[in-house]
């Protein structure tokens, strides 16, 4: 019986190889410590998915004068 290659991808925060595997709790990270670091970065609003242009918030227009 042949032995299944392990699939190796890298680890979004630091780049190290990480293996695509259900044993491997923390994929797509290597460990859960760049798991933790990248959603303390998306909790702080450090990433933001843009809206496209025509979902924009139109500027406060506050003319209750």
């Amino acid at each position: 019986m042949a032995a299944v290659k392990e699939h190796l991808v890298s680890c979004p925060r630091c780049g190290k190889g990480s293996p695509w595997t259900t044993e491997n709790a923390y994929r797509p990270f290597c460990s859960e410590r760049c798991k933790l670091i990248d959603l303390g970065q998306w909790a702080s609003e450090s990433y933001r998915i843009p809206l496209p242009e025509t979902q924009q918030q139109p500027p406060d227009n506050n003319d209750e004068t």
